[in-house]
């Protein structure tokens, strides 16, 4: 009899992953679709203040997005120089691109219940990024967002936004050839 049991079960588990691998490889394809990298290229960017327009985005979140996405595309190495609105310099140069940032969605989730249970709590900020060239042209648009979904303060779905625009960017983007010396 334990023959038998132990051979049902056998069965029962191995059509259960086979059900399960069936349902991972139909979904698999629908996520893993990307728009081709458009292997842009700039000199130098220009990061505007974050606006919200759709949605009511604290200060602290607004000027965080703003920081940590200056300090994510200075690291990506696309750009030789990453400027912040309001700089003198980056009238002159050559190149420029400009980021522009809209807030469209934003939850604000609790830390402690991120604490108590890992289904409940996420914070969650959503964009929608422009890249503009000097003629006013719109090179890349996007959606993007930023979650903190288990531990951590609230704030550090700013951090996430930023690596998500600086992602897209990195995509899209050939770092710029180093100048012959």
């Amino acid at each position: 009899m334990s023959f038998r049991t132990s051979n049902v079960r056998m069965t029962i588990l191995s059509l259960a992953a086979l059900v399960l691998l069936s349902l991972a490889a139909i979904a698999t394809p629908a996520q893993d679709q990307k728009p081709p990298s458009l292997h842009l290229t700039g000199h130098a960017i220009l990061v505007k203040k974050i606006v919200s327009s759709e949605v009511a985005l604290p200060a602290a979140f607004q000027y965080a997005i703003f920081e940590y996405t200056l300090q994510e595309l200075k690291k990506s190495g696309r750009f030789q120089t990453v400027y912040r609105e309001g700089d003198n310099a980056a009238a002159s140069a050559p190149d420029m691109l400009t980021l522009e940032t809209d807030a469209t969605g934003f939850k604000e989730g609790s830390a402690r219940k991120r604490q108590v249970t890992t289904v409940a709590g996420a914070t969650t900020i959503k964009v929608h990024i422009k890249l503009i060239d000097k003629d006013g042209k719109v090179v890349l648009e996007q959606d993007v967002q930023g979650k903190v979904r288990f531990f951590g303060e609230n704030l550090r779905a700013t951090y996430a936004l930023a690596k998500s625009i600086d992602k897209v960017v990195k995509y899209n983007f050939v770092a710029p050839k180093p100048a012959k010396s």
